[in-house]
């Protein structure tokens, strides 16, 4: 079984920073897919950032080069930077772990959620 514990969400001004972390533990032998999710009140959950095994990231428009997705693959761990933030990234905010467990099994597991509200 795999954990993974969100933290780093919370109340901004437009403008201002906050940094996002996943830690996942358990029976993890490689994580070869990281990602942020957002989903806002009456919309659909969409995949803000992507690292892959390889390091290749990549963004949704709306956040490009204001993002940035990092991980200590040491530590199990994946970091969404968020910088210049603005009223309409206020959402709660899911890291997506795609690991194969000690056994060789495939999982996929979602953290339970961080709010990240940006005031105007």
């Amino acid at each position: 079984q795999v954990q993974l514990v969100e933290s780093g969400g919370g109340l901004v001004q437009a403008g201002g920073s906050l940094r996002l972390s996943c830690a996942a533990s358990g029976s993890i032998s490689s994580i070869n897919y990281m990602a942020w999710y957002r989903q806002a009140p009456g919309k659909q959950r969409e995949l803000v950032a992507v690292i892959i095994s390889g390091g290749t990231t990549d963004y949704t428009d709306s956040v490009k080069g204001r993002f940035t997705i990092s991980r200590d693959s040491a530590k199990n761990t994946v970091y969404l930077q968020m910088n210049s933030l603005k009223p309409e990234d206020t959402a709660v905010y899911y890291c997506n772990l795609r690991v194969r467990s000690d056994r060789g099994y495939p999982g996929n597991y979602w953290g339970q959620g961080t709010q990240v509200t940006v005031s105007s």
